[in-house]
């Protein structure tokens, strides 16, 4: 584990590079959470007092989306699933290659070193954000939703590097993965929750999504949190993303073991 704590190490150190770039990047991502703050206000100031939407008071529906605002600078992938693209590409993988280190564990080492950064950094302008909107902000309804909330958020981490890497991956077989990535980041931004809560759909679409990984990157763990997934569909759900998550692993391994097949590289 030597090796990983000094990759780790090194990670922090180039991260804290562009901790200025990561303060504006969290403030300036508040702009369009402001706005959709203000467009829920109108919709529920144009309803009667009292009546909620799809079971979602203001406050809840305004924690919800400061929630998913926490959870994504805990997981989100930054640029590492270009930066593995590129390492293929350019043949950067070859020096992992006859080296006694796990690329993939080397890749992963990366991305906790870059959310640990990200994180406390983004800290700053969401926690004044929230400090303002206090009044709206919503508490566990127990210690065990609070407990979930938290190991779903470690597992949706997880899980949001093994799609990032396995797309990535792609490299081994075609030389530009972009679209790839944009098509499988514009799915996961409306069916994680990201845009809207899931559960407002229609009941037949969202036990669908609900199918799919997607929903435990996001609107999973917010849902613990506000009590909206609880009892034995907590449980379910909680099975449902360690599955993925292995099933995840899995084929990252089996992508990677037919990928580095293919993989040559011409040159000193």
């Amino acid at each position: 584990m030597g090796k990983y704590l000094q990759v780790f190490r090194i990670g922090i150190q180039n991260t804290l590079v562009y901790r200025v770039n990561f303060l504006f990047r969290a403030a300036i991502a508040l702009v369009p959470l402001t706005g959709t703050l203000y467009l829920w206000k109108a919709v529920y100031a144009g309803k009667a007092n009292g009546t909620d939407v799809a079971g979602y008071a203001l406050s809840q529906m305004i924690s919800y989306y400061l929630l998913t605002t926490l959870v994504d600078a805990f997981t989100a992938v930054a640029e590492d699933d270009w930066q593995i693209a590129a390492d293929i590409k350019d043949g950067h993988i070859s020096q992992f290659l006859i080296r006694p280190i796990n690329y993939l564990g080397y890749r992963f080492t990366l991305y906790l070193s870059g959310r640990s950064i990200y994180t406390v950094v983004a800290l700053v302008p969401v926690g004044i954000f929230l400090f303002f909107l206090r009044e709206h902000l919503v508490w566990p309804d127990s210690p065990l939703a609070g407990a979930v909330f938290v190991l779903s958020i470690v597992l949706a981490g997880l899980l949001q590097f093994l799609i990032a890497c396995t797309m990535a991956l792609l490299a081994f077989w075609v030389l530009d993965v972009s679209t790839f990535i944009f098509i499988q980041f514009a799915f996961e931004y409306i069916a994680s929750g990201h845009l809207f809560p899931i559960d407002i759909l229609p009941r037949w679409a969202a036990q669908i999504l609900m199918l799919t990984p997607y929903p435990y990157l996001l609107y999973f763990p917010v849902g613990v949190y506000l009590g909206r997934i609880s009892g034995p569909d907590l449980w379910r759900g909680l099975g449902i993303q360690t599955a993925w998550v292995v099933g995840g692993f899995l084929l990252l391994r089996w992508v990677w073991s037919r990928g580095i097949k293919r993989y040559s590289a011409v040159g000193g």
